[in-house]
């Protein structure tokens, strides 16, 4: 669920409403912006240089290793597990390279990577997913929304690897609409009491050891997880109707995700979610997705608390969002921490990559008292886009406000510059907490044009424009 507060909600809860064109309305007793505060937002990007600066894909031995030489056939029918599990384990042997898939479709079920190995589908080769969820067991331990547990194997796995890949400008055929996924999903289905029962697991602290999911149980696997690895490529590939979140980093670092396409139309269907991980760089992909395009996640509730390893210094640039719900999103599982996140040079909703759904939001972020925990520096810049659902920007911190909480939650530094967006119901609906209020909401050098209605501002302080123009009206 994405709850979205109403106008009418947000006066309730004691914020100020803006009223025709956009204007910085503070919520009462909000401290009046500086008008050096806004000459000074962009002063984050000087650190994305030191961060690409950090983050080197992987480099491979110039080995390969055919996947028809163990064996596999490429007639969409034959089951390949065994062929690529021998090819891996044979090149990871020999010291790394490649594992190659041919022209042809390859029917396989899960496949575990190992250090020094990258998975390269040539340009007409298919890896297609098998839709029995037999073929991902035996269950492995994984993140699922935020919570630690033992479940169906990724599409794709790797843990505790160095120097990773999956890469080619062939396919990955996730074919979650022949298997029984996205029954398990629909309107809380099967996976409803397993994701409530691993959710109270969390809660109650049990040991991960004991959280075991998987064979009759009904939590999706993710399509594409590396989970505590370093050195991780994801390149050049299109993959196509995943059963879950598509490409998920988890607890890794240095992490390059480039040049890929995602086409999902499953719910719940996110792009690429790098969660409680560092050092990422995801550039010149195209994200047509049924829920998030880019989400950034560190863990969810007492678990993810428990981990307490936040996101960090993730650089998204050039990308291409067509997604049913935010381009850049932040959470809502976020509870070890986010700091760090730069976004710049993305379309959202471009003529050229309509996609599925309109991205509602082209910056998303979502927080609460639950979850607890900070997100600090989230710098989104030099966006073009059109049609935009609704805001421009959505800054949530009651997020899912049924699930309670008393948690201390912290949202700071949100600067959007640069931006040229025609399209929207508004510009900015911001929802900070009496209790935990939004600190330091930026916008420089903005213009919006096509804006429907007015913004939503609640205990917001520090909320400051230099340069912003909607609909021909500069905001003073």
């Amino acid at each position: 669920m994405h709850p979205h507060p109403s106008r009418r909600s947000a006066l309730k809860a004691g914020g100020a409403l803006t009223a025709g064109t956009m204007l910085p309305a503070l919520a009462a007793g909000a401290a009046a912006a500086s008008p050096f505060d806004a000459l000074t937002s962009g002063d984050g990007w000087r650190q994305v240089p030191r961060i690409l600066a950090r983050i080197r894909p992987p480099r491979f031995r110039r080995r390969y290793f055919l996947i028809t030489d163990y064996g596999a056939v490429g007639d969409g029918v034959t089951k390949n597990t065994a062929a690529i599990r021998r090819a891996v384990e044979a090149c990871h042997r020999s010291g790394g390279g490649h594992v190659v898939v041919p022209a042809g479709r390859f029917l396989t079920g899960a496949i575990h990577l190992l250090s020094n190995v990258d998975l390269h589908v040539s340009e007409g080769g298919i890896v297609a997913f098998s839709p029995d969820p037999a073929d991902f067991l035996p269950a492995v331990l994984t993140r699922w929304e935020g919570t630690e547990c033992y479940n169906y194997s990724p599409f794709i796995y790797a843990y505790g690897q160095q120097n990773v890949g999956v890469t080619g400008r062939g396919i990955l055929d996730g074919q979650a609409r022949l298997g029984p996924w996205e029954s398990w999903y629909r309107t809380s289905g099967l996976q409803g009491p397993d994701q409530k029962l691993l959710r109270q697991m969390g809660t109650t602290g049990m040991p991960v050891k004991d959280r075991v999911f998987g064979a009759d149980h009904y939590l999706r696997p993710k399509m594409v997880q590396f989970y505590r690895c370093r050195n991780v490529l994801v390149s050049d590939l299109t993959i196509v109707d995943p059963p879950m979140w598509t490409v998920h980093p988890v607890l890794s670092t240095n992490v390059t995700v480039r040049d890929i396409t995602v086409e999902s139309v499953l719910y719940n269907t996110d792009g690429c979610d790098p969660e409680a991980s560092s050092y990422v760089h995801i550039s010149s992909c195209r994200f047509n997705t049924n829920d998030d395009c880019v989400a950034v996640k560190s863990g969810r509730d007492e678990d993810g608390l428990r981990v307490g390893v936040p996101s960090e210094n993730i650089v998204v640039q050039d990308c291409a969002f067509s997604g049913r719900w935010g381009g850049i999103t932040v959470g809502s599982e976020m509870s070890g921490g986010v700091r760090n996140v730069f976004a710049e040079r993305c379309r959202v909703n471009a003529p050229d990559f309509p996609g599925h759904y309109p991205v509602k939001y082209p910056l998303y972020v979502k927080a609460s008292k639950k979850r607890g925990s900070y997100i600090d520096g989230v710098y989104v810049r030099r966006f073009t886009g059109r049609a935009v659902e609704r805001e421009v920007a959505f800054v949530n911190m009651n997020y899912n406000n049924g699930e309670g909480g008393i948690r201390p939650v912290s949202v700071a530094n949100i600067h959007l510059s640069e931006m040229q967006i025609d399209g929207a119901r508004a510009v900015l609906n911001l929802v900070g907490l009496e209790t935990d209020r939004l600190r330091g909401v930026h916008l420089s050098n903005c213009t919006f044009t096509g804006v429907r209605g007015p913004d939503s501002i609640a205990f917001t302080d520090d909320l400051t424009f230099h340069k912003v123009s909607v609909n021909g009206v500069e905001v003073s």
